[in-house]
């Protein structure tokens, strides 16, 4: 099967880590050892989220006094890409050295007439009191939101168009390479009216660009690996429900926030619907359950799942 991983930012800097690369080394080479299995028996492309690590660099650029302003977040995305992109590579090359592996840097095409460049949404950087990030809001001149108990920085979060780089990717795959890219969304760009490609001052959300990047790659299957075992219905209530195997219509029945789970269900039912392929949600150590259908949120265009069984016309 050809199989597009997300992995989340915070599976790679969990809430209440320190920030420190050791840390997230550690972290990676945890993620390394539950995706491995997948790369032994499939063709693997994965992606991953930036938003702890590119908050992390936009604060540091911030406090640079020796900058005459801060560096955009196209940038600080290129960054991401490279500092993950370098870690996941190494590890993958240690835990699989009879595989080729590529990390590449890639540009993501979003519209400049996206409407979510004046209403920004994406989480990025780290959690605070809502004290200290209303004081940091009006130092700084940030947008700011509730995540769950604690606050963060929100920043815009265009909607994906196209990797810009798919057919690059695509050949690394037909060559039998494990393919790292398309990390934190993808370094978001837009076209002038020369058709030259410029950065823009956003986040790509990681899993709508997966998605799009699975949907473009013909991919059988995608999985969003996450810090929870499960989507669940009534999040943070007491009636609280887990959801397991289910279709894209009885997903989007539901509600869900929208800067957390809610674009990891819209990517999900997006290359469901569009792929008849299938695609799930769940912890990261549990990635090779997620593929089997014995874990997770499990989502398929019948709300049935079995890996032995085909589910796709052959590429």
């Amino acid at each position: 099967m050809r199989v597009v991983v997300a992995l989340g930012g915070n599976a790679l800097l969990r809430r209440g880590d320190r920030p420190d690369a050791a840390v997230q080394q550690a972290n990676v080479r945890a993620a390394v050892a539950a995706l491995a299995p997948l790369a032994r028996r499939h063709e693997l492309v994965i992606t991953h989220g930036n938003g702890p690590q590119v908050g992390l660099l936009a604060l540091q650029s911030a406090a640079d006094k020796s900058l005459t302003s801060p560096y955009p977040f196209d940038v600080l995305g290129a960054e991401t890409q490279g500092m993950i992109g370098y870690w996941l590579l190494q590890s993958l090359q240690n835990a699989l050295p009879d595989r080729q592996v590529c990390a590449l840097l890639n540009q993501t095409l979003v519209s400049a007439a996206d409407p979510a460049f004046a209403a920004p949404a994406k989480f990025v950087g780290p959690v605070y009191a809502r004290e200290e990030a209303e004081r940091l809001a009006a130092a700084r001149g940030w947008t700011v939101g509730p995540d769950g108990t604690h606050w963060r920085r929100v920043v815009p979060s265009p909607h994906p168009q196209r990797v810009v780089e798919t057919r690059l990717i695509r050949l690394l795959l037909t060559s039998g390479a494990v393919a790292v890219c398309a990390g934190g969304g993808g370094v978001p760009v837009i076209r002038d009216d020369q058709g030259r490609l410029t950065g823009v001052e956003a986040v790509v959300d990681k899993d709508l660009t997966a998605a799009l990047l699975a949907e473009a790659l013909d991919a059988d299957a995608l999985l969003l690996l996450t810090d929870v075992p499960r989507v669940q219905r009534g999040f943070g209530t007491p009636d609280a429900e887990e959801i397991g195997h289910t279709s894209p219509a009885r997903l989007r029945a539901e509600e869900f926030p929208a800067g957390s789970m809610g674009p990891k269900v819209e990517a999900v039912c997006r290359f469901v619907e569009l792929t008849g392929g299938m695609a799930a949600i769940g912890a990261l150590a549990d990635a090779a359950a997620l593929l089997d259908g014995t874990a997770g949120t499990v989502v398929t265009p019948s709300g049935r799942w079995s890996v032995n069984e085909p589910h796709r016309e052959p590429r």
